[in-house]
């Protein structure tokens, strides 16, 4: 499956612009905290799926949880794709691992690998790497889609309350 994603895009362009203003930086000056925080994100996204959990028996967190966490590391992923003027906006949805643990794990070295180059190819293929955590959580593109115009509006209303 195919997704377009210039339309999300536009709206992260929207925010981190809000975002600037509000707080007198740019891409620049921001740039090494925005991978550390997707880093995090990616981290607080595995905590609530429990996928790496072997000594527990609990279940993951409830689908609008991991959804949260989910979209809050594409929100950093769209702002770094605009720091680099990425070209790329149209993404294959597709299954490549088998288990949620060695997606996330490889979704981390690559960007890890991003952070290094800082470039277009290496950006492409750990945001591929990401988009394809999707298909492991048994929930369409466009609920996803739909999880992050709800937590943007909830970025807005923070900005907009000093947060």
């Amino acid at each position: 499956m195919t997704i377009d994603l210039s339309n999300l895009y536009q709206k992260q362009s929207e925010l981190d612009e809000f975002i600037a203003r509000n707080h007198d930086i740019n891409y620049d000056n921001t740039r090494d905290k925005r991978i550390l925080a997707l880093l995090v994100e990616l981290g607080e996204f595995a905590n609530v799926t429990r996928c790496f959990k072997y000594w527990s028996i609990k279940k993951s967190e409830s689908e609008a949880t991991v959804l949260d966490e989910y979209v809050d590391g594409l929100h950093f992923f769209l702002s770094l794709g605009l720091d680099i003027g990425v070209l790329k906006k149209v993404y294959r949805f597709a299954k490549e691992a088998d288990t949620l643990t060695a997606q996330i794990l490889k979704t981390y070295r690559l960007v890890s690998n991003f952070n290094k180059e800082r470039d277009e190819r290496s950006y492409r293929a750990a945001f591929q790497a990401f988009i394809n955590i999707a298909p492991l959580l048994k929930v369409s593109w466009e609920t996803i889609e739909k999880a992050y115009l709800k937590k943007l509006e909830i970025n807005f209303t923070r900005q907009n309350n000093n947060y």
